[in-house]
């Protein structure tokens, strides 16, 4: 048996399989212990397949048409739910950009730091750290670790799929209060606070949950309630605030909407604004107050990552890319391309084209 066939087969197996020498072997290798199961770096994404749960493999994200909201692969209206390993230095421009969705985000950083953005500000997340995103939240996130791997596990899922049907009691006095919060758009789990602590042992022993065991489902749902419960107990004095309803927090969206359905068009910040009912000075305010930047540069960044989308998943010419994208000239398309990625298009091409994602 080679070297790699050793890898593929041990790196879902459990300790209690695998003898001495193989153990001292897949530690030269630099396997590591997660939980049950060993895993090679190299592998992450396939960290808890076999009688695992089965995560799904994000790199990059894609929007719903006319709302925008992130579409999740995989999510179904019977189970609103999905578990996703996401390798953030594979994400295209190592960055995953400003987005939003109604489901909950619950994560748990398994290895390097990550950094979180919102209208209000920055928070770090390193390894062993966690935490949850509200519902509807704007956000973007930026790995941050160069010497290792910046690997994020999580359960991303509607909040009805632990509140059950709508207006029930369970939703009412637990769910609604957490998810209309606006005080609460990042709550930050970190290991050395104890109650936090073992909030984020919950979530990360709840990824070893078997998808072939019987009663998954239920067992699932039995687990992220229970991990709700712990945050809303923990979340009860800041509930008690009175949260601020900022309406710059709608207009962004509406906004971004706009410059999403138009970006290979030419776009007046006049148009923008009209998109969310705005002057034309508003328009500005709210991008920096909100994305800080203008919108000028977000209809150029929006227009780039949609670039960096064609030419690692087609194989269209850098001028059709280019005009596709509404960035003009292909001179001009490569000298604002290398300023924001480092590369030219032809050597980014290449280089995603020849992943082996």
């Amino acid at each position: 048996m080679s070297t790699n066939e050793l890898t593929q087969v041990y790196t879902f197996f459990r300790p209690s399989f695998i003898d001495e020498r193989l153990q001292i072997w897949m530690k030269i290798k630099k396997f590591q212990p997660l939980g049950n199961l060993w895993y090679n770096e190299e592998n992450a994404r396939d960290v808890l397949k076999g009688d695992e749960m089965d995560l799904k493999n994000i790199y990059n994200i894609e929007f719903h048409t006319g709302s925008k909201e992130e579409l999740l692969p995989g999510f179904t209206s019977d189970f609103p739910y999905i578990a996703s390993c996401a390798e953030l230095d594979k994400f295209m421009g190592r960055f995953v950009p400003w987005h939003w969705h109604k489901t909950v985000e619950l994560f748990y950083m398994e290895s390097g730091i990550l950094e979180y953005c919102t209208p209000k500000g920055k928070m770090m997340f390193p390894a062993g750290s966690g935490g949850m995103i509200n519902s509807n939240v704007l956000h973007m996130t930026r790995p941050q670790a160069k010497s290792e791997k910046n690997i994020q596990l999580l359960h991303i899922f509607d909040p009805s799929f632990i509140a059950g049907q709508q207006g029930s009691r369970i939703e009412q006095k637990y769910v609604t209060p957490i998810t209309t919060a606006k005080q609460l758009e990042i709550i930050a789990l970190y290991p050395d606070n104890p109650e936090q602590a073992k909030i984020l042992d919950t979530i990360r022993e709840s990824f070893h949950l078997s998808e072939n065991d019987l009663g998954y489902e239920i067992k699932l749902r039995e687990t992220l309630s229970d991990i709700w419960v712990q945050v809303f107990a923990m979340s009860r004095p800041l509930l008690e605030e009175k949260g601020h309803y900022d309406k710059a927090n709608d207009k962004i969206k509406l906004m971004m909407v706009y410059i999403h359905e138009h970006y290979a068009e030419k776009i007046s910040i006049a148009e923008i604004a009209s998109a969310a009912f705005s002057s034309e000075r508003e328009c500005f305010r709210v991008f920096h107050d909100c994305l800080h930047m203008t919108p000028v540069d977000y209809i150029k960044s929006y227009r780039l990552q949609m670039a960096c989308h064609m030419l690692a998943k087609g194989k269209e010419t850098i001028t059709f890319i280019s005009n596709a994208c509404g960035l003009g000239s292909s001179s001009y398309f490569g000298k604002v391309f290398r300023e924001y990625i480092g590369c030219t298009p032809i050597e980014y091409r290449r280089k995603w084209q020849n992943s082996d994602i």
